[in-house]
């Protein structure tokens, strides 16, 4: 039986870049902007791996911000293109994944909970923009994750079947959505803590340590059933 898999989707933030700290710092400036002090790290952490509405939908309900929901994601867009634009780091091991994939000639895509103009700005200061042609964003599918549209749509716009797809995750929502969409995925924690959630444990492949503890040659010949 052939286990290899025929196209690999990455999640963007946490997993392929660094970007949680900007998105921290655009939460973090958009709460203060309306009143809402003392946002911390911590506090962030609650939403890794969810979409920006979702998380701006909640905040606005426990703080009772007055704004609507649309004004805050324009506010907070700005604020983190902006960061991001000027430095958002690729892990290496990620970097060095994506490279062999595509010397490989394997179809990827990146499946993202943020907007449409968040992902072109890290893509194109990334220097990886042309490795990941096809791009799915929060604003094109109707529900953000747990749910599984987001991997759904990318393996339609790569012409693969969901169950012939991995995913790379960072957050046990992203993990949870990989797993409805009937796809395999690679889980690499962001917040170490979390490794032991339950959505993680449908994972073909775990890194409990996160990036630190990330194998692109492991990672490499499992997906191609080497391994």
């Amino acid at each position: 039986m052939d286990n290899s898999a025929a196209a690999v989707i990455f999640d963007l933030d946490g997993t392929l870049v660094d970007s949680e700290p900007h998105y921290y710092e655009a939460g973090r400036r958009v709460l203060a902007d309306h009143g809402v002090t003392g946002f911390t790290w911590q506090d962030h952490t609650r939403f890794i791996g969810i979409g920006t509405r979702q998380t701006l939908e909640t905040l606005r309900a426990e703080h009772g911000i007055a704004a609507p929901v649309e004004q805050l994601l324009a506010e907070k867009n700005r604020i983190y293109v902006r960061l991001a634009a000027h430095s958002t780091p690729v892990f290496t091991g990620m970097r060095t994944l994506v490279e062999q994939l595509h010397g490989a000639s394997y179809p990827l895509a990146l499946a993202s909970g943020s907007s449409r103009a968040a992902v072109e700005a890290v893509l194109e200061g990334s220097g990886l923009s042309a490795l990941l042609p096809v791009r799915v964003s929060a604003e094109e599918v109707a529900h953000g994750k747990p749910e599984p549209d987001v991997f759904l749509e990318a393996a339609r716009r790569l012409g693969v079947p969901p169950r012939r797809c991995v995913v790379l995750e960072d957050a046990p929502p992203g993990a949870e959505a990989a797993r409805r969409a009937g796809m395999r995925c690679v889980a690499v924690p962001y917040v170490r803590e979390t490794a032991t959630d339950p959505a993680f444990a449908s994972a073909g492949l775990l890194f409990a340590g996160g990036q630190d503890q990330f194998d692109a040659a492991r990672v490499f010949d499992w997906i191609t059933g080497r391994g």
